[in-house]
């Protein structure tokens, strides 16, 4: 119960952050923190929870997470599943959280409330095909930073600024593309409160990035397998 409660409080942060700071502080048109801002502020919510959490459950946060770490020999199976209800529940929570907060400004529309998409709801018109291989890489990456960086042989230490910096990036490159999921749970959060297209192309954003987390297990159990 306690690795489950580290999973929602992290879960919770990483939404109510990310997605914060996207749906608040980027809304402004002249003292917005743009996509570079809300790109570390995803970073930041998870090096900060891999400090504050990691000992307790390991600090994944994101249901890819513990399937790359299960397919990688990392994580109990048995775990599985309570970690990734934990992960989709904080996670609607940290939503809920923001949605409360948002909407107490006059005018506020929830429109797209940071969800994730593709085509006409890609930041940047991008299509299901690029959204798709954009966010399989973009896991597989993810997978493969946090793999190595806790690693047995790995500095000891590090591992939260290699993976919150890592995430950092990835939002630098993608956000244009798919507003960044590589992550079913932040996925899933947003959707339900902005309802229509987002829920329709959920799919892709529980898909694509549990393709990458299991390919990236594979590749770096083969790579590096733990002693």
């Amino acid at each position: 119960m306690k690795k489950l409660m580290a999973e929602f409080i992290g879960t919770l942060w990483l939404v109510l952050g990310g997605c914060g700071s996207a749906v608040l502080a980027a809304a402004f048109p002249d003292l917005g923190i743009g996509f570079v801002g809300v790109a570390i502020a995803f970073g930041l919510t998870v090096l900060t929870m891999v400090y504050a959490v990691g000992h307790i459950s390991g600090a994944h946060f994101n249901p890819a997470v513990s399937v790359g770490l299960w397919v990688g020999g990392r994580f109990d199976k048995k775990d599985l599943f309570p970690y990734i209800i934990a992960q989709v529940l904080g996670g609607i929570a940290g939503a809920g959280i923001l949605y409360v907060i948002a909407t107490g400004k006059a005018g506020f529309e929830v429109g797209g409330f940071a969800s994730n998409g593709y085509g006409e709801h890609s930041p940047g018109g991008y299509s299901l095909l690029a959204g798709l291989v954009t966010e399989i890489v973009m896991t597989f990456m993810f997978l493969i930073i946090i793999l190595g960086a806790t690693h047995s042989k790995a500095p000891k230490g590090f591992a939260g600024i290699a993976i919150g910096l890592g995430l950092t990036l990835i939002h630098l490159i993608s956000i244009p593309v798919t507003n960044t999921s590589v992550n079913p749970a932040r996925s899933t959060s947003q959707a339900i409160f902005a309802g229509g297209w987002a829920i329709d192309q959920l799919w892709m954003f529980w898909v694509a990035p549990i393709i990458g987390a299991i390919l990236a297990g594979i590749v770096y159990k083969i790579m590096s397998p733990e002693e």
